[in-house]
């Protein structure tokens, strides 16, 4: 599915990534100059782990470097959730697929599900935030041209030292991205696993009861507006006797001329 696909590429991206970047110490003796020094780092990015040498120009002495910064915390925390919302999302379509009885009796599955979609949802927000944070940490330390600052070579006009070349993080980036398109697919389930459970179909009943309620006493009010209006035209109709004897009455005028003529 979507969920296991996208946990996949999260914590690949992240979890497997190696990269480097390479400097070089010109010095004005040519003897004492290092045109390749190469400085690898990986996951969990440790970076204050990472020590490197570098010639001082000044004789054969050398300088021993560490890298500054430590991202380990929110870089295995986003790996951490990556796994386990992969393995749980694998587990829960096993038992949607061929434990189904299982899964909707006493509502229980459903409503595990829910509060653990809720779960996954707000721990790769959080996650993705961190890991976003910490990666912004590692650009910025391994960043050739801060690299060249922690050097006391390069603060000697007369040495010349420049970035050969830079880490690539695509990679990274791309786990970023994948970390919130998780947070995304989760959130949007929530309202799908939730039409699942019970609380859904028994907010759906307590809605529907007062409709119920209210159309059954809109009907009773209508058989009462039926039945007054047939009284009423009832009532029109025997009206109408007194008019006919009036009529009767003005009919009886030419007669009683007639007579005395």
């Amino acid at each position: 599915s979507h969920f296991q696909l996208f946990a996949i590429f999260a914590f690949a991206t992240c979890g497997g990534y190696s990269g480097g970047l390479r400097l070089s110490v010109d010095c004005v003796n040519k003897t004492e100059s290092n045109l390749s020094i190469d400085i690898a780092f990986a996951y969990p990015f440790r970076l204050h782990q990472v020590t490197f040498e570098v010639p001082t120009c000044e004789g054969k002495e050398r300088q021993k470097l560490a890298l500054i910064g430590d991202s380990s915390s929110s870089a295995e925390f986003f790996v951490t959730v990556a796994v386990f919302a992969f393995l749980y999302s694998l587990a829960a379509t096993v038992v949607y697929i061929f434990f189904q009885n299982k899964y909707r009796e006493n509502n229980r599955g459903p409503l595990i599900d829910f509060i653990v979609t809720v779960v996954f949802s707000f721990l790769w927000l959080v996650g993705s935030s961190a890991w976003a944070k910490g990666l912004s940490d590692v650009k910025v330390a391994t960043d050739p041209k801060e690299v060249l600052l922690l050097m006391s070579a390069c603060k000697q006009p007369s040495n010349k030292c420049m970035a050969v070349h830079s880490p690539v993080m695509s990679s990274l980036n791309t786990s970023v991205v994948f970390g919130f398109l998780n947070f995304i697919l989760w959130a949007g389930n929530i309202w799908f696993v939730f039409k699942e459970t019970g609380w859904h179909s028994s907010g759906q009943r307590y809605l529907s009861d007062p409709m119920e309620k209210h159309s059954s006493s809109y009907n009773h009010g209508g058989y009462n507006q039926d039945s007054y209006g047939s009284s009423g035209g009832y009532g029109q109709q025997a009206s109408l006797g007194p008019s006919s004897d009036e009529f009767g009455q003005q009919s009886s005028g030419p007669a009683s001329f007639t007579n005395q003529i």
